[in-house]
């Protein structure tokens, strides 16, 4: 019930409705460097233009970030309704462990009031992303099966070699008559 009346209070006021996404990937570089590529979007889903559009992303400490390439923080001239707004930057990681990363923010005007209006994108959720991983153990699970196995599969596969129909004579045999 307080879902259905939040709903229709929202849909029934005359501002945008701001929607925001922010997600955030990781590269290792050869180098053994780490990148963070970090991208959000922002899309109006209300009924009336945003203006003055600003986003703040401030939750990349210098101390364990630097920003490689773009900028943390960026602004529009507006935001149309049903339109869509994406930025992107790219940082390097100073050191590794736990990492949460905080929700944007974006502010904007819409014409009716002169207050400044606030919304949050999604944040990033407490990862590991940036922690000390041990090597990856690629094929593991078949060295095990080969080591309690190996011994049988060798008959196994000797005994079908042997037993099985030699394809190279089979057309010999028959010859066609005109």
């Amino acid at each position: 019930m307080a879902f259905i009346l939040v709903s229709s209070t929202l849909g029934s006021s005359d501002v945008p409705f701001i929607v925001t996404h922010k997600k955030a990937s990781l590269t290792r570089l050869k180098s053994g460097d780490k990148r963070v590529s970090v991208s959000i979007d922002i899309c109006n889903q209300g009924p009336t233009t945003a203006y003055d559009v600003s986003l703040t992303d401030d939750s990349w400490s210098q101390d364990v970030f630097n920003v490689v390439s773009g900028n943390t923080s960026t602004s529009w001239e507006r935001l149309d309704v049903g339109g869509l707004l994406s930025h992107a930057f790219e940082l390097e990681s100073k050191m590794e462990g736990m990492f949460y990363g905080a929700p944007a923010v974006i502010t904007f005007h819409i014409p009716t009031t002169a207050a400044l209006q606030e919304a949050y994108s999604t944040p990033i959720l407490p990862s590991d992303i940036l922690a000390v991983r041990p090597p990856e153990k690629k094929f593991e699970w078949a060295k095990r099966l080969l080591a309690k196995y190996g011994s049988q599969i060798s008959v196994i596969s000797i005994v079908y070699l042997v037993a099985s129909p030699s394809k190279s004579g089979a057309g010999k045999g028959s010859k066609k008559k005109s």
